[in-house]
C-alpha cells in the first residue's frame, strides 16, 4: 500500500510535467517555424520480492518471479522536427526551407544561433535582420536604392537597381543542419543553439549536399496538430485522475489496516 501511494505520486507528477509541455504546443499553435515537444517517460526501479529463475527445489525453478514497480519519471522532452505547413505572405523578405536545414542568425553577444522561422526584415543599414534585429549570417546588405529582392533556390540573393536590367547578386544564405537536431537547446525567440549533443553545426547551400531549398515569400508555420495535442491533453489528464484514485484507493485501504484492531 505504501508502495502504490508513492508509485501513483510519482504518476501523478509525470502527468503534470505532460501537460505542461502540451500546453505550451498549443500555446505556439500559430507561431512560425515552432517545432511542437514530446515527453518520454521510463519506469523506475523494481523491488524484487523474489528473483526470476531461484531454485524453488532442488531440481525446479520460479519461471517468472515477483517484482513490483515504483513508479514512472520523465526522462526527456523532445523537439519533433517534422515540416511545418507553409503560409504565403508575399513579403520579398520572407523564406522557407524545403527540407533539411536550419537559418542562421547572430547573437548581440556573437553567438551563433539557429532558426526554423524565415520571417525576416531590414534593418535602418539594409542587413537582414529577423523581428529581434538579430542579423543573418553572413550578413547580407539590401541596398537602399534596390527596387526588387530576388532569392534564388539555392538562397542567392539579388537585387534590381534603377536604370538595370541585369540583376545584382548581393550575398548567398548559408543554411546548418546537424547530426542530431533533437539535442539542440531552445533558447525562445524561435532560436537554437548547438550542444555536444546536436554536434558542430554543418554548413552548405541550400540544394546541395542533403540541404532544404529555399522558397521566397512564404512563412513555415507550426508544426503542432490540435486534434493530436487535444487527444494528448485528454489522455494526460485521465491518466492523472487514474493515478489519484490510485492513492485515494491505497490510502483507504492503509486505513482500515490501521483500525482493524478498533
Amino acid at each position: 500500500m505504501i508502495r502504490a501511494l508513492y508509485s501513483a505520486a510519482s504518476g501523478m507528477q509525470a502527468e503534470t510535467l505532460n501537460i505542461d509541455v502540451i500546453a505550451n504546443n498549443l500555446a505556439n499553435i500559430n507561431t512560425t517555424g515552432f517545432k511542437k515537444s514530446r515527453v518520454e517517460f521510463q519506469d523506475l526501479i523494481y523491488q524484487s520480492i523474489r528473483e526470476p529463475g531461484a531454485k524453488s527445489t532442488i531440481s525446479t525453478e520460479v519461471p517468472t518471479g515477483i517484482q513490483v514497480g515504483l513508479g514512472v519519471k520523465p526522462v526527456a522532452v523532445s523537439r519533433v522536427f517534422s515540416q511545418g505547413n507553409f503560409k504565403h505572405t508575399g513579403n520579398a523578405l520572407d523564406a522557407v526551407i524545403e527540407g533539411e536545414g536550419f537559418f542562421q542568425v547572430t547573437n548581440p553577444d556573437g553567438t551563433i544561433c539557429f532558426t526554423r522561422s524565415g520571417s525576416f526584415s531590414k534593418d535602418s543599414t539594409g542587413r537582414i535582420v529577423t523581428s529581434d534585429g538579430y542579423p543573418m549570417e553572413p550578413a547580407i546588405t539590401i541596398p537602399a536604392d534596390a527596387l526588387t529582392v530576388t532569392m534564388g533556390n539555392d538562397g542567392t540573393i539579388s537585387i534590381t537597381r534603377p536604370g538595370e536590367t541585369t540583376p545584382t547578386e548581393v550575398g548567398t544564405m548559408q543554411l546548418a543542419k546537424f547530426i542530431n537536431p533533437a539535442g539542440l537547446k531552445s533558447l525562445g525567440k524561435n532560436l537554437f543553439l548547438n550542444t555536444a549533443s546536436s554536434g558542430d553545426p554543418i554548413q552548405g547551400t541550400a540544394g546541395l549536399e542533403g540541404f532544404g531549398t529555399i522558397a521566397q515569400g512564404f512563412q513555415e508555420m507550426s508544426n503542432v496538430d490540435i486534434v493530436e495535442e487535444l487527444v494528448g491533453m485528454i489522455t494526460a489528464q485521465r491518466s492523472y485522475e487514474t493515478n489519484a484514485r490510485a492513492i485515494k484507493a491505497s490510502d483507504e485501504m492503509l486505513n482500515r489496516a490501521i483500525n482493524l484492531g478498533r
